[in-house]
């Protein structure tokens, strides 16, 4: 994952890791943006991002943290094998330069068949997103599986199996509401996310805590009262 911020997603990835798999997540944290702009979107965007928070809210859900690499995400080709990854999630700078630069680092790493996920591909205030992918699309070979509000998911191999897969899922879902369209010769399946349910995110360590402590309470004070009331 390249960008995690306070670390979401990374959390709910993180439930996905499969036994044997590498989990390698990317941010600068709070370390030097290697340009002026990048410097600039930072300082504006994510001053309060540390890296102890992020690691502090993912050690919340997980027992482990994922491989952390800080600095700017040009470093990720150097750190990671190339066709070593079955999903990359691209949420790093907004500016055009360094999404073009993560755009192609994807397509080295992934697997035949992996998956890339652009976000803020359709924010107003993500142009340099928008630019990007939709030249990876034209001109760089990425086929787009999905479109969701906010993310496009995409690969360099053939979409369909992942596509059909979708729309079978969505069949046996009242609230999942996708349509299939056309555009520069590619299939896209648009997932309309308004009402969609989410899927459920784990408690937190701290959160089982105190419901188990909540759970010996009540116990304790149902204990204390007696078995039945005298006639």
């Amino acid at each position: 994952e390249v960008g995690v911020y306070m670390g979401k997603s990374a959390i709910f990835t993180g439930r996905h890791q499969r036994p044997g798999e590498k989990y390698t997540v990317c941010d600068l944290f709070e370390g030097d943006a290697p340009d002026d702009a990048n410097r600039a979107e930072a300082n504006k965007s994510y001053s309060a991002l540390t890296r102890a928070r992020f690691e502090a809210n993912y050690l919340a859900f997980h027992d482990e943290l994922p491989r952390v690499l800080q600095g700017p995400s040009s470093v990720v080709p150097d750190e990671v094998e190339a066709g070593s990854c079955r999903f990359v999630h691209v949420d790093a700078s907004h500016l055009y330069e360094h999404v073009h630069g993560d755009i192609g680092a994807a397509r080295e790493l992934l697997l035949p068949g992996g998956i890339v996920v652009l976000d803020d591909f359709r924010s107003e205030h993500t142009p340099g997103v928008s630019i990007a992918t939709w030249e990876a699309v034209l001109n760089r070979g990425l086929h787009p599986i999905c479109l969701s509000t906010q993310k496009l998911y995409g690969t360099w191999d053939d979409p369909e199996p992942v596509q059909e897969a979708l729309l079978e899922m969505a069949q046996d879902r009242s609230d999942c509401h996708l349509s299939v369209q056309e555009a520069a010769g590619h299939r896209i399946i648009r997932l309309k996310s308004k009402n969609t349910r989410a899927p459920e995110f784990p408690l937190s360590k701290h959160a089982q805590q105190e419901s188990a402590r909540a759970e010996a309470g009540a116990a304790s004070g149902s204990a204390a009262l007696p078995a039945a009331v005298p006639a």
